[in-house]
């Protein structure tokens, strides 16, 4: 589709996707295939919003560090000495070569190319050959720093240095899954996919509850009906939303005995023990909340029809000591991964449709109530930015040109 599509009636039109979800129309596919609305997205969210990059669990001890990639920007989280958390690019201020890949423990990031040496904060400690260089001072380059902020034991990082803190706009999220104590849970290494697809046709996806028993009909599935979902109120303002959806049975889980076979999270209420939770903080981070596993997803857009996505899953503390672990969570993640398949065929078959010159503005289902408060989400983010980028100085209106002096 041709640049062009970005107009004020485009994003006036936006509106009706935050009506009341009988009202409600799905935003347009230009939203999930444009190359420059995917540009102009990258500012109106990537660059503004918190962005979850990992678990704090993967940095415990000084020297501890992890990277990743999102809309391009290559990142390093590190622990310092002082165990401070830091997050920073892991850029090298010289040619741009990466200092760091992968993840591991480390005195510091020493760019392989020049070796130049950087400190865990990001502190240019070292260039060689470097002192026939006029006016170059050391002490003035460092890894540009980013805003940092743990919320649960997820790590996440902001662009924009102005930006208000998370934690306050999470608050009705978090209280809605404290029983879980998610900052105290562990889990075993994450598995990072590639995929063809806009990061809202995954993130639209996790949250929906409509599909799960038409897409997933089966006894892997059928214990967890549509028809039992709620949608607990959300603002615009906040920073996450959620969906409920009673079980049929207490304690249930994906797994063939449609029971919980990990230990139950041990502070769970029984309103908690008979529903399971789905908690969503746009633009990256899903948590699926089950009573003896929660798989989170952690989404990293590379392109208007491109995604990465790191998936992980943490279990109630102690729970990986037991020798049957590996067993009893296989038994999961067997019958999850059938689930999860039919969720990614979905996922690139929805693309496909939203490329065709066919593809409309469709209308919602009462049980899409989580897609009504995604769009309440994005769209004042996305109308504002583009308000504030075609905003006319004040000099280009002759009525808005101070009087001149007589």
């Amino acid at each position: 589709m041709a640049g062009d599509i970005l107009s004020d009636a485009f994003f006036e039109s936006l509106t009706s996707s935050t009506r009341d979800l009988e009202q409600a129309e799905t935003l347009p596919p230009a939203c999930y295939t444009d190359a420059a609305f995917y540009a102009f997205e990258k500012e109106a969210l990537f660059n503004h919003e918190w962005l979850c990059v990992g678990r704090e669990s993967w940095v415990r001890e000084p020297g501890d560090y992890f990277t990743t990639q999102i809309i391009g920007e290559p990142i390093i989280v590190a622990r310092t000495r002082d165990h401070e958390l830091k997050a920073m690019s892991a850029v090298c201020q010289h040619r741009a070569m990466l200092v760091a890949e992968g993840r591991g423990n480390t005195r510091g990031f020493v760019c392989p190319y020049h070796h130049w040496v950087y400190g865990l904060d990001g502190a240019l400690v070292n260039a060689p050959a470097m002192e026939r260089t006029c006016d170059f001072d050391r002490k003035s380059i460092r890894l540009p720093a980013l805003k940092v902020e743990t919320w649960l034991g997820f790590v996440f990082i902001n662009f924009d240095h102005a930006a208000a803190p998370l934690g306050p706009r999470l608050a009705k999220v978090a209280e809605a899954i404290a029983p879980y104590d998610l900052a105290a849970a562990e889990g075993p290494p994450i598995m990072t996919g590639a995929f063809a697809w806009n990061w809202k046709v995954m993130f639209e996806n996790n949250n929906d509850g409509y599909h799960a028993n038409k897409l997933h009909q089966g006894p892997l599935h059928d214990f967890v009906p549509s028809e039992l979902a709620t949608f607990p109120p959300s603002e615009p303002t906040d920073a996450g939303f959620l969906r409920f959806n009673g079980t049929t049975h207490p304690d249930a889980s994906f797994n063939p005995t449609q029971k919980a076979v990990l230990p139950i999270f041990p502070k769970l209420t029984s309103a908690d023990r008979n529903r399971m939770t789905f908690a969503n903080v746009p633009p990256t981070l899903s948590l699926v909340l089950t009573n003896d596993l929660v798989i989170y997803l952690i989404l990293r857009a590379t392109g208007p029809q491109t995604m990465e996505q790191d998936t992980g899953v943490l279990v109630a503390p102690g729970a990986m000591a037991d020798p049957a672990f590996l067993h009893r969570l296989d038994m999961i993640m067997t019958s999850a991964g059938k689930i999860i398949a039919q969720d990614m065929h979905v996922d690139a078959l929805v693309q496909a449709g939203l490329r065709s010159r066919f593809a409309v503005r469709g209308r919602y289902s009462w049980q899409e109530g989580a897609q009504g408060q995604f769009n309440r989400w994005l769209t004042p983010r996305y109308q504002e930015t583009w308000r504030r980028l075609n905003a006319k100085p004040r000099d280009a209106d002759p009525a808005l040109r101070p009087a001149a002096v007589a």
